[in-house]
């Protein structure tokens, strides 16, 4: 039997990430999922890879800024070692602002932005754009930030399958472990490690999205009517999500997909008439916190979780990876607090 120095359980994009950044400092690395690659949460369609508001600095923003810096070098090093794209692009975001009170805010906002992002990226607030993807802003003015970017969730995953077989790395559908094991298995995995604990670490929420045909490609995500839109560079448009505690089948769409549609339609006329082309539905893993959970498994000795990532899962991605493979492979404990499994118990 082959011998390997991480085992990885789960192929979604945090298990991915984690392989690819391991395989390149040399690891020997299997990865296991009975499902296959991207078959849960991962295999979306949305993929925005948007920051939390540049205000109340905590270390879960921080990390999520330096992963969205490293997101263009991560995702190009993926696509150059595999040949498949991954659909990045850093193309911003615009969001309409909806009164007075708001427009005080965002501009409060842009200055906290200038000390926090410094002069990797701009949070600003400009006039209402008169073009046809631009969103209706009842204020006339919008916000426009130039650290969103955006993926397509199942083409990022395909190009670090690919990336990987270029290392020799396959995805197994069963495997018995061999070296360390890092845990990486979504809603279920939450539910594994609750087990035994007064309290529930975390659970999975549904979320709906469609892809429409309509060809936006190189414009900047939007978000409006609390919805997602996201020109992807395959001249499709994805906008999602709902988010939802309470559901009975984790895999279909239902009328909450038919108004987050609507939603967009009334925030976009452009995408009146556009043509729905897919309906997803998934179940995401939320972590108690809200934050990505990362570290040793309590009271398992030499297995380690990388869980939680929720909405933020790909943006989170490139870091979350770094800082797994140097605790695993190395035991350099840079997880920051707030970020640590330890934190949900």
């Amino acid at each position: 039997m082959a011998s390997y120095d991480l085992t990885i359980r789960g192929a979604g994009i945090f298990g991915l990430s984690i392989a690819w950044v391991a395989v390149r400092r040399g690891a020997r690395v299997q990865v296991v999922d009975p499902f296959g690659p991207a078959a849960g949460s991962s295999g979306g369609i949305v993929g925005a890879l948007a920051p939390h508001v540049p205000e109340n600095w905590n270390a879960k923003k921080a990390f999520q800024l330096d992963s969205l810096l490293m997101a263009e070098s991560f995702w190009r090093d993926v696509s150059d070692a595999g040949g498949v794209t991954s659909g990045y692009a850093r193309a911003g975001r615009l969001q309409p602002i909806a009164d007075e009170a708001a427009l005080a805010l965002a501009r409060l906002r842009a200055e906290t932005a200038l000390a926090l992002w410094q002069d990797h990226a701009t949070w600003e607030v400009i006039p209402a754009l008169d073009t046809h993807w631009a969103p209706h802003s009842p204020s006339s003015w919008l916000i426009r930030d130039s650290l969103s970017a955006h993926l397509h969730p199942r083409q990022g995953c395909a190009a670090l399958v690919a990336a990987l077989a270029g290392k020799g790395v396959e995805i197994r559908t069963e495997a018995e472990a061999s070296g360390q094991t890092l845990w990486a298995t979504g809603a279920a995995g939450l539910a594994d490690l609750s087990a035994g604990h007064r309290r529930s670490m975390g659970a999975g929420i549904k979320g709906q999205a469609a892809l429409l045909a309509y060809d936006a490609r190189g414009l900047p995500q939007l978000f409006a009517q609390g919805v997602h839109i996201i020109p992807h560079l395959d001249g499709t448009v994805a906008v999602g999500s709902t988010s939802e505690r309470e559901f009975d089948d984790g895999a279909s769409t239902d009328a909450q997909l038919d108004a987050v549609i609507e939603a967009a339609r009334i925030a976009v006329p452009a995408l009146r008439n556009a043509q729905v082309i897919d309906r997803w539905a998934g179940v995401r893993p939320r972590a108690r916190t809200r934050a990505p959970m990362l570290g040793p498994w309590p009271n398992r000795p030499g297995h380690f979780v990388a869980n939680g990532g929720f909405k933020i899962g790909f943006g989170m991605a490139p870091k979350v990876a770094e800082v797994m493979v140097d605790l695993v492979l190395e035991g350099t404990d840079g997880i920051p607090v707030g970020l640590r499994v330890e934190d949900n118990l």
